[in-house]
């Protein structure tokens, strides 16, 4: 071993020192910085030199690699947490928001409306005659009317809200993708497989992080240092290329659902988050807003049906109408199919509809004699020769035609499609025992307008002139407005038994529950999430402490080395001195 191989193990000291001295100072420098991963040195004694015999002599010390303190696993539950988090912070958000909207128990909610409604029918039971009552009654209808239909725009507004988020949100996604397949660009050409570039690393984790906490995703790293991305089992970064992120929107004509997909923009394949902001909304905007605004439809529109067929069977004021106008217009099509048709698109597009049965057709002439005609509705579904099929069944062209052929009695179909009744002079008609539910679906006098929560009002000819309004089956008498007052306690088969107010109270007690059940899953998971950033914290942050122990070590290290050298140089001086 010469006094050269001295000055060499010497300088491998001073180097590496000097090495580990810059790691220490990039850490200190980082210690505070966002994303930042410690960086470790790892030193490697240098191979030994034999000296003759079965003696050995290090040469020196080396640099095996610098690397960041990572723990895959770890990165990888922090990332899920970040989603699931996000997931749950928007369920809870719009949770509340539907909560707020619906406004139940305070005394103007949709429960409180319905029952002022039921109970302004009631109060004219006990007074059929009363004009004011009358005039109260319509004026409680407009006013439910008014708060359905409101209560309806602030959910559309709320699924509008969404779906700008849906794209604001995959818009950044899809540029998160871009800047991360450029980062895999950069990380691959520089490490070029020779060990680490951590800070590249540690800005491709960031933006990870935020593309995680945005969508669920995973992530398979590559040895040449590429990460690529799949969402769903779909791959969406490979290496430098992304496929990027799009929402696709769908919608048939006249639909005003539309279904909101997001999908890759290279070669379109759908995804489908489960979790993650993106997912979050996604699935809000479907379940719990459109669930709600289904709710509200199904109540609004069964209300309409209801009140409709008791208020058909019933007589005005006077005794009786000399006309009446359907609100349903019927194209030319559709009027010789039958009405439980599915290929009638006017009435199959309808929330509720006609069934097997007859309804009466009362006509009285100016000196109160009365004359009954009862109107059979067939709608079983089966032909003449018995067999499945809707040949057979009755048409609006049908009910037209044996309207039209009752005595003083004239139907016919206006252009714009709406039927028209009218009587001769000095006669009135009124209609009783619908058992049918036609006239309610095609709109004969009826109490409100409309087929769900966007359109549901009360008829303009009552609003204008509230006499009209049906109490009984004739004048004087109260039975349609005890009928309509009792649907508050009418268990309905079309709601599945429950009443009109208990699936209403249905939809808004779910709601609540789910609402709740957000609020403590957030929780959950948001400590879940800290107690994981803080685990990662302590393995990958910056100790400050641990950074000035290496940082005096590599010091003195650095020290001793050059002391090694200067010996070394003393020695050599010495030794050229004795030649």
């Amino acid at each position: 071993m010469s006094l050269t191989g001295s000055l060499m193990i010497g300088r491998s000291a001073l180097l590496a020192s000097q090495v580990a001295l810059q790691v220490t100072g990039n850490n200190i420098a980082n210690a505070a910085t966002p994303g930042y991963h410690r960086q470790r040195v790892s030193m490697l004694p240098a191979q030994g030199s034999n000296i003759g015999g079965n003696m050995f002599v290090g040469r020196g010390v080396g640099v095996q690699e610098i690397a960041r303190v990572v723990n895959p696993a770890l990165q990888a539950r922090v990332r899920a947490s970040l989603g699931q988090e996000a997931a749950a912070s928007v369920e809870l958000s719009v949770l509340n928001t539907i909560e707020t909207i619906t406004n139940e128990l305070t005394g103007i909610d949709l429960s409180s409306g319905l029952g002022a409604f039921f109970n302004a029918f009631s109060e004219l039971a006990n007074n059929p005659g009363g004009s004011a009552v009358r005039a109260a009654v319509v004026e409680q209808g407009s006013a439910l009317a008014a708060q359905i239909r409101a209560m309806r725009a602030d959910l559309l507004r709320t699924r509008e809200q969404l779906e700008n988020q849906l794209q604001t949100n995959v818009k950044r996604a899809d540029e998160l993708l871009t800047e991360i397949a450029s980062l895999n660009k950069a990380i691959v050409n520089s490490e070029q497989g020779r060990g680490e570039e951590g800070n590249l690393r540690d800005q491709r984790d960031r933006l990870v992080g935020e593309l995680s906490g945005l969508i669920d995703i995973s992530t398979v790293e590559q040895s040449s240092g590429a990460m690529d991305i799949l969402i769903d089992s779909q791959p969406v970064v490979l290496g430098s290329v992304s496929k990027g992120l799009r929402v696709d929107i769908r919608s048939e004509p006249g639909q005003e659902l539309l279904e909101f997909r997001v999908q890759t923009r290279v070669d379109p394949e759908v995804v489908r988050p489960r979790s993650g902001t993106i997912g979050a909304l996604l699935e809000q905007r479907q379940v719990a807003v459109q669930g709600t605004l289904k709710d509200l439809d199904t109540v609004a529109s069964q209300l309409i049906f209801q009140v409709n067929r008791l208020h058909s069977g019933g007589a005005p004021a006077s005794g009786g109408w000399t006309e009446l106008t359907s609100d349903l217009r019927l194209p030319v099509a559709d009027r010789t199919l039958a009405l439980n048709d599915p290929a009638n698109a006017t009435l199959s597009g309808l929330p509720f509809g006609a069934k097997n049965g007859s309804f009466k057709v009362v006509m009285r002439d100016q000196n109160g004699n009365s004359a009954e005609t009862t109107i059979a509705v067939n709608l079983d579904g089966i032909t003449n020769a018995g067999t499945a099929g809707f040949d057979d069944d009755t048409t609006a062209a049908d009910i037209i035609a044996a309207l039209d052929a009752i005595p003083n009695l004239n139907a016919t179909i206006l252009p714009d499609g709406r039927l028209r009744i009218t009587t001769d002079a000095g006669y009135e008609v009124s209609f009783g025992d619908d058992t049918s539910g036609a006239l309610a679906t095609l709109g004969i006098a009826g109490f409100f307008s409309g087929t769900n929560g966007s359109d549901i009002g009360v008829r303009s000819e009552l609003k204008n002139d509230p006499s009209l309004l049906a109490v009984g089956f004739e004048s004087g008498t109260n039975e349609v407005a005890l009928a309509i007052a009792e649907l508050r306690n009418t268990a309905l088969s079309e709601l599945n038994g429950r009443t009109l107010m208990e699936q209403w109270q249905n939809s808004v007690e779910r709601n609540a529950v789910q609402t709740r059940s957000a609020q403590t899953r957030l929780q959950a998971l948001s400590s879940v999430r800290q107690s994981l950033e803080a685990q990662e914290l302590s393995l990958s942050g910056v100790s400050l402490d641990e950074e000035s122990i290496n940082l005096i070590a590599y010091q003195q290290q650095y020290q001793g080395a050059a002391r090694f050298i200067s010996v070394t140089n003393e020695l050599t001086a010495v030794l050229l001195g004795l030649v």
